[in-house]
């Protein structure tokens, strides 16, 4: 039943936005699904099943995000910086998201069920933007720099300019420069 396990997870993230994921009932998630409670067990098995769902939907979605702004037509350079800016508001307004992205976890969400680590999501995509990439303008280094530098953004919020205002992301300044080292210098 994929139309009623879309509309469960669709309840559950209403509900979960409502009040904290351990008061969340499971007969008011079918109700407002508007399937009946054991259509709920079958899908899910239960609330942990629900929880376990809602991660990986969330998880599946964040990735689909970053693979479509890397599709875009622009150059790497806005493509990093629109990675990095719409990681941040992406996990800003989704809290589970923020939670998988840096670990911290509170009482609102559903407790920490096997999913992903934030180094795994970190890698997942540092290895996606180097894929998509020219080789060698954009080493996985660099992909792995400006993801951690927008999850620096979702932990501690820096002011409003977006991130590709900082000046890190075009040709030959911050994080596109050339890395030096010490015999470079």
């Amino acid at each position: 039943m994929p139309a009623a396990r879309e509309s469960l997870l669709e309840a559950a993230v209403a509900a979960l936005a409502a009040r904290p994921w351990p008061v969340v009932r499971m007969v008011e998630v079918a109700a407002a699904a508007g399937v009946s409670r054991q259509t709920l067990y079958n899908e899910f098995g239960g609330k942990d099943g629900l929880g376990r769902a809602l991660v990986r939907r969330e998880t599946d979605r964040y990735l689909a995000g970053v693979d479509r702004v890397l599709g875009a037509e622009e150059g790497a350079h806005e493509r990093m910086a629109e990675l990095a800016s719409w990681t941040v508001r992406t996990a800003r307004a989704h809290p589970l998201l923020r939670a998988l992205l840096t670990g911290c976890w509170d009482a609102r969400l559903p407790l920490l069920v096997p999913g992903p680590r934030p180094e795994e999501l970190t890698r997942a995509v540092r290895d996606r933007a180097a894929a998509a990439l020219a080789p060698g303008e954009w080493t996985a280094y660099r992909c792995e720099l400006v993801v951690r530098l927008a999850l620096s953004y979702v932990v501690a919020p820096g002011g409003d300019a977006p991130l590709g205002d900082l000046g890190l992301f075009g040709p030959g300044r911050g994080l596109s420069a050339p890395i030096r080292t010490a015999g470079d210098r």
